[in-house]
């Protein structure tokens, strides 16, 4: 362990991410261990930033988990416990409860995990949501369908983002889903599918109040990308935009009601097609993934991934988080996976662009400026590029934690 006087804190991810909060908690003179699982032991974790690295085979195996950082425990004071990814947020608040440490408990965060608690929780707070049933009583979920127009989607309950959601025509075949699920069923909600615009709003919150929202509009929907392929894109919205005012005002609604007090959150909504309005879609208290995060640092000049780490310090510590200054440029994220393992993106040549992709089988970059018009040029040119020189289609990712906690 590095400095035996300072506090540790614990992180716990399923997945490669986090290394740039990772550094900013060192950088703090904290002591870092890092938990992952075998899947992840040989990436390029920053170790330099690391104190001590340990490799549990899943962590989906919650008791096992709990086990392994008690353990921990007899030999080092652990004074704070932080997920990386989306799938952590609930195993950690269960190990803060285990452990009795300061944060979110699992009644706390369920609501960011559970999308049926999620759509409860917001609708009686009066935040417009698509109309939705959880699989649990055959009555209710008939007269769901008799009066609710399709098409539906099924969705897990636990899953992250669009993995697992599959669009319904008509109640057959939600019953011939329903009887695939089995036990699992009651896992699931089934929700109107809304046709629209998706947008994202992602936040830095401190003592309740957002200090930082950035507000992007993505390209196709994600749920279309993550199921039928193609290139992945999202953009800044001038804060003139009206789009951007009102998800902005129901942001700051969802936050409320979820009570969500400290951290970064990841939130998405839809605006109909038919009707304009504005609906709720899902929160998630991470940041968003997909290198959005760089997106919004080549835009805002906050890197909410390194604001994360300094403000559960800040908190750690008693003291105050002070947001750093930013920038206000416009900004745009083109994603696809890739043909070759590893293309070549020289074509991507305009001053522009700030950031390329490298990692294997994935092609995309990040262009910024303060022209509006020029990102929309930019955009336009090298999404067609993209779908026409690199995109591929993968095979979309199963549910991975749906009934499998514990």
């Amino acid at each position: 362990m590095g400095n035996p006087t300072a506090p540790t804190i614990l992180f716990l991810s399923s997945a490669y991410k986090g290394e740039r909060m990772i550094q900013a908690v060192k950088e703090q003179g904290l002591n870092v261990i890092l938990i992952t699982d075998e899947e992840n032991r040989h990436q390029p974790w920053p170790h330099q930033f690391i104190d001590e690295f340990f490799v549990l085979h899943d962590l989906r195996r919650y008791q096992d988990v709990i086990h392994s950082v008690s353990y921990l425990c007899r030999g080092r004071k652990i004074d704070h416990i932080v997920p990386l990814d989306e799938f952590e947020v609930e195993l950690v608040a269960v190990l803060r409860e285990h452990l009795r440490l300061h944060g979110m408990t699992i009644s706390q965060v369920r609501p960011f995990r559970d999308k049926l608690a999620m759509r409860q929780t917001t609708r009686e707070a009066g935040i417009r949501v698509p109309n939705f049933i959880g699989i649990l009583n055959y009555d209710n979920l008939r007269d769901f369908m008799e009066h609710t127009p399709t098409p539906w989607v099924l969705k897990p309950r636990m899953e992250a983002g669009a993995m697992g959601i599959k669009k319904m025509g008509d109640s057959e075949q939600v019953w011939r889903a329903l009887d695939e699920l089995g036990d699992k069923q009651s896992y699931y909600l089934l929700e109107q599918f809304i046709p629209g615009d998706v947008y994202h709003a992602d936040s830095i919150v401190y003592e309740g109040k957002i200090v930082f929202i950035s507000i992007q509009k993505y390209g196709a929907p994600p749920m279309q990308t993550y199921h039928g392929g193609g290139v992945f894109m999202t953009r800044t919205l001038p804060s003139s935009d009206d789009d951007y005012k009102a998800i902005q005002a129901m942001n700051a609604q969802v936050i409320k009601a979820l009570h969500f007090s400290d951290g970064v959150t990841h939130a998405e909504f839809i605006k109909a097609s038919d009707g304009g309005e504005f609906y709720f879609l899902e929160i998630a208290a991470r940041v968003g993934g997909a290198n959005i995060a760089d997106m919004i640092e080549a835009g805002r000049g906050i890197n909410l991934w390194e604001e994360w780490g300094k403000l559960e310090v800040a908190n750690l510590l008693g003291e105050k988080y002070i947001l750093p200054k930013g920038k206000n440029l416009h900004a745009g994220l083109l994603m696809t996976l890739a043909r070759e393992e590893h293309p070549n993106l020289d074509r991507f040549s305009a001053k522009e662009v700030v950031w390329k992709q490298n990692k294997p089988y994935h092609a995309g970059l990040i262009v910024a400026s303060k022209n509006y018009d020029r990102i929309s040029e930019l955009l336009s040119d090298y999404y067609g590029q993209l779908a026409e020189h690199y995109s591929t289609t993968g095979i979309p990712m199963g549910v991975t934690r749906t009934g499998q906690q514990g």
